[in-house]
């Protein structure tokens, strides 16, 4: 159902911990309808598929002196990102209602960004919500190769680092396949979902470098193997 209301911190953070979220028909509405899918889609945090060419990717990023990876440093930029309207994602659900709040849960710590740089330039990135030790990713843009790819890998690096135990990705797409999204019967997510917001992390992590917190993912994962 499309309703005209008024957006609140305190109103999404319970919507999101019942399973349900906010979109917007296009970019210019005025409501929104709130939405409970039947079949939730995931990510695994601590066995995220990374493709050599990826990681190959992440490590000469890593190494140059052009490009950046930043948590925080410039939220608005980011949530206006994912919402411009382009050839490949010629619609948005992210109206003016879902923007506003989102800059002020970001404001209350609640809502955070990955921003990738390169030459000082935003070039792409991604946002999302925390609430206890879910993570529910919001959306994502790439204004060149890989950039919101490096960045999810990198959120996935610091939702482990932190505790985090579920990421959400609402539903599956053809981009999250390659890193092996998959789905959740609804009564199935929501009991992984109320146990993950009763559980503390940290997604800041303070004193942690970007490049300690990546290393650290990696490392993990090579001992598993």
């Amino acid at each position: 159902m499309f309703m005209q209301l008024v957006l609140t911190p305190d109103l999404i953070i319970e919507a999101y911990s019942q399973g349900a979220f906010p979109m917007a028909h296009n970019v210019d509405s005025d409501y929104v309808h709130w939405v409970c899918p039947e079949m939730r889609g995931q990510l695994s945090i601590e066995n995220l598929h990374i493709s050599k060419s990826l990681k190959k990717a992440i490590n000469k990023t890593s190494r140059s002196d052009n490009c950046d990876l930043s948590i925080n440093r410039d939220f608005e930029a980011v949530i206006f990102g994912c919402a411009e309207q382009t050839t490949e994602r010629p619609e948005s659900w992210i109206n003016n209602s879902i923007r506003s709040v989102f800059l002020k849960l970001h404001e209350l710590g609640k809502a955070h960004s990955v921003e990738f740089w390169q030459n000082g330039e935003l070039k792409g990135g991604l946002y999302g919500l925390a609430i206890g030790s879910a993570f529910f990713g919001e959306s994502m843009f790439s204004r060149v190769p890989n950039a919101s790819k490096i960045c999810l890998v990198h959120l996935v690096a610091r939702l482990w680092s932190g505790g985090f135990t579920l990421l959400d990705t609402q539903f599956v797409n053809d981009h999250l396949l390659q890193f092996g999204v998959y789905e959740l019967l609804h009564d199935e997510y929501q009991i992984k979902l109320n146990k993950a917001v009763m559980k503390s992390a940290d997604f800041v992590q303070q004193g942690k470098t970007q490049h300690e917190i990546l290393e650290n993912y990696f490392q993990m994962r090579d001992r598993k193997l």
